[in-house]
């Protein structure tokens, strides 16, 4: 069955009168159901490359969106450390909507990340109790949003190349420079508005159905009142203000892990019922499952991906407490001990799970290579996002903190 719009009613349906989950096991329980949906069709949907209405509609009848909502309007209460591993499960399933669910945690905590109390009461009961999914044009490398004052207004105005998840979002977090100031402004609009013009430009090699093409902001109004953090017009600078790179950084190493987890998966399946033994090696196996360097080769390979999740899952529960703590607790030092173990962690998923991503052909046999068999869309996926920014710069970020006990400078990227 594949994932149409019609068909995708027809399994959120499945969800409508079973007990909602009850804790982070069954949270996760419920992710696997969602990335088993998913790969029945993954690799058809990736050369379709259509905007994924249906992969998002169910997401939102799965009850994934809210995961991180407050329970007071419908949400899960969930913690971050269970929303990694969920977006790490759906990316065995979908990379492309592994990432676009990550991507909807970090922006849905964006107002918690910088806003006032207030604020982010008012933001977590509009997307909780509405279901509704984030994108964000906010990607640094491009010249910022120029942001002008107009009375009690503000209005938002600019090119982003990137801005994931934009054609399925409900809302957007847009961030820009107040026009003669070096002063840096986030909103939240909905998505659906005349100013918000996507170009639907998004063909990379990998990655396909993440949204994420270029967007033009054209005079999106914004009420002073609702950019986030400003008290009369004054940003109130926190610490905990610049957790948004760290955790965005570990929701990129979990679907990278969650890529390679389900390229091992698939290529063990293929492995067992489709590969076939080598006659020529003087002591011929009946079955390729007896191959000493098939069964080598796997174990290497889920070896270094059992030691990336733990790496991940270590990091996941350090910068949870950190996101769950009150605000002011966090410190600079402890903010950059978090960013260095993240960093640890994502390099060590991008060597390995892109070894696994190309070793995996090895292990399955010359008839693997085929496009029907579709092992490609894993190395694909992993090779595109891994490029977001350099590794180098990550292995340094680690070397400096063992060599030199220092800890990265909070950037946009750092």
């Amino acid at each position: 069955m594949t994932l149409t719009e019609a068909t995708t009613t027809e399994l959120g349906d499945r969800w409508r009168d079973a007990p909602r989950p009850r804790n982070s096991a069954e949270w996760l329980a419920r992710a696997r159901q969602v990335a088993d949906i998913l790969a029945v069709d993954a690799v058809e949907r990736d050369r379709a490359n259509a905007t994924p209405h249906a992969e998002v509609r169910l997401l939102k009848d799965a009850g994934l969106i809210t995961l991180l909502g407050p329970t007071a309007h419908g949400g899960a209460g969930e913690i971050w450390d269970t929303a990694y591993k969920v977006i790490r499960t759906v990316a065995r399933g979908d990379g492309s909507i592994g990432q676009v669910l990550g991507y909807h945690y970090l922006w849905a905590w964006a107002a918690r990340l910088v806003a006032t109390e207030d604020q982010i009461a008012a933001v977590e009961e509009l997307y909780t109790s509405n279901n509704f999914v984030f994108g964000g044009a906010v990607n640094p490398r491009d010249s910022d949003l120029i942001v002008r004052e107009d009375g009690d207004d503000l209005i938002f105005s600019g090119r982003k190349s990137f801005s994931t998840g934009g054609q399925i979002s409900d809302l957007t977090v847009l961030e820009g420079v107040l026009e003669g100031t070096e002063t840096h402004i986030f909103a939240i609009v909905p998505t659906a508005q005349d100013g918000i013009v996507f170009a639907g430009d998004w063909d990379s090699l990998g990655q396909r159905l993440t949204e994420s093409g270029s967007v033009e902001i054209r005079d999106v109004r914004v009420p002073w009142a609702s950019a986030a953090g400003f008290v009369d017009r004054v940003f109130q600078p926190l610490t905990y203000n610049t957790l948004n790179v760290p955790t965005i950084q570990l929701v990129f190493a979990n679907f990278y892990l969650g890529i390679a987890q389900g390229a091992i998966e698939t290529a063990a399946a293929y492995t067992r019922s489709a590969t076939r033994p080598w006659p020529y090696g003087g002591d011929d196996k009946q079955r390729a499952t007896d191959e000493w360097y098939l069964l080598e080769g796997y174990g290497e390979l889920a070896s270094k991906l059992w030691a990336d999740e733990a790496l991940l899952d270590a990091a996941g529960a350090e910068i949870s407490a950190a996101l769950h703590a009150p605000r002011l607790e966090l410190t600079a030092r402890r903010r950059g001990e978090i960013a260095v173990r993240i960093a640890a962690g994502k390099l060590r998923i991008v060597d390995d799970g892109l070894e696994v991503a190309t070793k995996v052909y090895e292990l399955t046999g010359a008839r693997a290579s085929a496009s029907s068999v579709g092992l490609d869309i894993y190395w694909r996926n992993l090779r595109t996002h891994s490029l977001h920014d350099p590794i180098a710069y990550k292995k340094r970020e680690v070397g400096g903190y063992v060599l030199l006990n220092e800890v990265p400078e909070p950037t946009w990227y750092t």
